[in-house]
């Protein structure tokens, strides 16, 4: 993650030197300097995402990260392979130059209001994907969220059998309570019975002595 966030700054970069350039060809100024500087950045950009490419597989291939985060990765990695791409085309003048202001500018010259979609923030998870990869990855999403309901499900049900297990439990002690408390009442009784017998008993005793 830490290389990709570093070729993603070395792509913004180079947009910038092509920028640069690009403003001083118009103004008749020399580029040449630029274009070795932007030449060798592209070289380095595309190493990164070679790079990026060899780490992402050997990840995958040991798991050490879950099969989702691993197509977003990809994602991100083919994002950034389409950048490299545009990069290119624009320093060879072979596309728009990469720079948003222009792009808004030329939205209010034709329909003042609109918004042009190219501007558009879209998700890193959805970037780049195509209508039969959505409807995959929506399937996925759709996947993991009812293995979680199920998991949850179990989880719930055996705090439910616990509860009952704990429930039949405190009834049984209940019972054995009930018990004692009745066996207490009953040798109470009969200790209060046998203390009367014998208080008479002293009393006859004494009058016939």
């Amino acid at each position: 993650l830490s290389l990709l966030e570093a070729a993603r700054q070395l792509a913004q970069d180079i947009a910038e030197k092509i920028q640069e350039r690009n403003r001083c060809q118009r103004s008749g100024e020399s580029s040449a300097k630029i274009n070795v500087a932007i030449r060798s950045s592209l070289q380095n950009l595309r190493e990164k995402i070679d790079q990026l490419k060899e780490l992402l597989l050997r990840t995958v291939s040991t798991h050490q990260i879950t099969q989702l985060e691993g197509d977003r990765r990809q994602n991100l990695v083919d994002d950034l392979l389409t950048r490299h791409k545009q990069l290119e085309a624009s320093y060879k003048n072979e596309g728009p130059e990469p720079d948003t202001t222009r792009s808004s500018l030329m939205t209010g010259g034709v329909k003042r209001g609109v918004t042009n979609p190219w501007l558009l923030e879209e998700s890193e998870e959805t970037r780049g994907l195509g209508f039969g990869d959505l409807r995959q990855q929506q399937r996925r999403i759709i996947e993991e969220q009812d293995a979680g309901l199920d998991a949850l499900s179990s989880i719930i049900s055996r705090q439910k059998q616990m509860g009952q297990e704990i429930g039949n439990e405190l009834d049984e002690q209940n019972e054995i309570i009930d018990d004692l408390t009745n066996l207490v009442e009953n040798t109470d009784g009969r200790l209060r019975n046998q203390t009367r017998h014998v208080k008479m008993m002293d009393k006859k005793s004494t009058s016939c002595g």
